[in-house]
C-alpha cells in the first residue's frame, strides 16, 4: 500500500495496547481494512510532526464501523 502521509505521527492511545493490529502505522497505509484505534474516552488525538512548514489544503478523517468523533480540532 501507498501511504498518503510520511511524516512522523504520535498518537494518545491504542486499543489495548495491540499496536500490531490496531497501531498509527495503520492510520496512513490507505487501506479500507486497516485502521488505528483508541482506547475508549475523550480527548485521544493524532500528533503529526513535519520536518519543515506545510500548507495544508485538505485533511480527510474516515472514521470506522459507525464510530465517529463528536468534536475534532486542527491545530497549528
Amino acid at each position: 500500500h501507498t501511504r498518503v502521509c510520511v511524516s512522523p505521527c504520535r498518537v494518545s492511545s491504542v486499543l489495548n495496547r495491540d499496536g500490531k493490529q490496531f497501531g498509527k502505522q495503520h492510520m496512513f497505509d490507505a487501506s479500507e481494512e486497516t485502521c488505528w484505534n483508541s482506547d475508549q474516552g475523550t480527548c485521544q488525538w493524532v500528533t503529526l510532526d513535519f520536518p519543515s512548514t506545510v500548507k495544508v489544503s485538505q485533511l480527510q478523517v474516515q472514521f470506522q464501523g459507525g464510530f465517529s468523533s463528536r468534536v475534532c480540532t486542527l491545530e497549528g
